[in-house]
C-alpha cells in the first residue's frame, strides 16, 4: 500500500474480522498479503474499536457492514509528503471512505476505482476462493446457558461442549466450526466450513447435534 521507505515509521495496516469471516479470506490476508489480522465478537462496534488501533484499519463483516479507518496522524504525515502517485491514491481513499459508519456505496466506489486502475475483474475474482460453508440455527431452552470466549470462537459453558465440538471438527479436512448464542432469541447459531459443500453441511449438522445434546436443545434434533 505504501512503498517501503516512503515514510517512517512504517505504516501498520490491520484487517479486523469476526468468526464468520471465511477461513480462506483470513489465510489470503495473512499469508499472501502479509497483513495483520484480528478477530472480534460480532458487531460493528467491536470491529470499529479494534480497527482504530491501526494506522489503517480495515473491517468488514460477512453481512457487508464495514469500512476503512485512517489514523489522522498518518493522514497528516502523508499530506506533508511530495505528491507521489502512491500517496495521492492513499489520500484519495481516505477521503472516499465513510469512516464514521460502514457505507456500502463508498465501498463499491472504491472497488470500481481499483478496477479502473488496471485490475481486471477476472483477476479480482481469482485472488482466492472461499471455502464452502454452512450456517444453521437451532432452538435451545435458555441461550444464556451458553457462553463464549476468543471472539465467540470457543464455548466455555456448558462444560464439555467445546471439547465435543473440537472432536467433531478434528475429523474434517480443513474443518472449522463454532457455536454462539443468538443475541435476540433462545437459539444457537452454528457456523461450519470445510473443503467441500457436502462436508461443510455435514459438519454443521454434527455440531448442531452436539449443541442440542449438551446445551438444552428443544424441538426436533438436527
Amino acid at each position: 500500500m505504501v512503498p517501503a521507505g516512503l515514510i517512517a515509521p512504517p505504516v501498520r495496516i490491520g484487517v479486523v474480522q469476526t468468526a464468520y469471516a471465511n477461513g480462506a479470506s483470513t489465510d489470503y490476508i495473512s499469508k499472501t498479503l502479509g497483513l495483520e489480522t484480528a478477530c472480534t465478537p460480532t458487531g460493528v462496534k467491536h470491529l470499529h474499536h479494534v480497527a482504530k488501533e491501526y494506522d489503517v484499519g480495515i473491517y468488514f463483516e460477512s453481512n457487508g457492514h464495514g469500512t476503512v479507518l485512517f489514523d489522522p496522524a498518518l493522514v497528516a504525515r502523508l499530506s506533508a509528503l511530495d505528491e507521489q502517485v502512491a500517496v495521492v491514491h492513499i489520500l484519495a481513499v481516505s477521503r472516499l471512505m465513510n469512516q464514521a459508519v460502514g457505507d456500502a456505496i463508498s465501498g463499491l466506489l472504491l472497488v470500481e476505482a481499483i478496477l479502473r486502475c488496471g485490475t481486471a475483474l477476472e483477476a479480482w475474482e481469482a485472488l482466492y476462493s472461499d471455502l464452502p460453508s454452512r450456517q444453521t440455527k437451532l432452538k435451545v431452552a435458555d441461550r444464556s446457558a451458553i457462553t463464549t470466549a476468543d471472539a465467540e470462537r470457543r464455548c466455555v459453558a456448558p462444560e464439555g461442549l467445546q471439547a465435543a465440538i473440537d472432536g467433531v471438527v478434528a475429523k474434517v479436512p480443513r474443518g472449522r466450526a463454532f457455536a454462539r448464542p443468538s443475541g435476540t432469541e433462545d437459539a444457537v447459531r452454528v457456523y461450519a466450513e470445510a473443503e467441500t459443500q457436502e462436508a461443510a453441511d455435514a459438519l454443521a449438522r454434527e455440531v448442531g447435534r452436539v449443541v442440542y445434546d449438551l446445551a438444552g436443545g428443544v424441538g426436533e434434533r438436527p
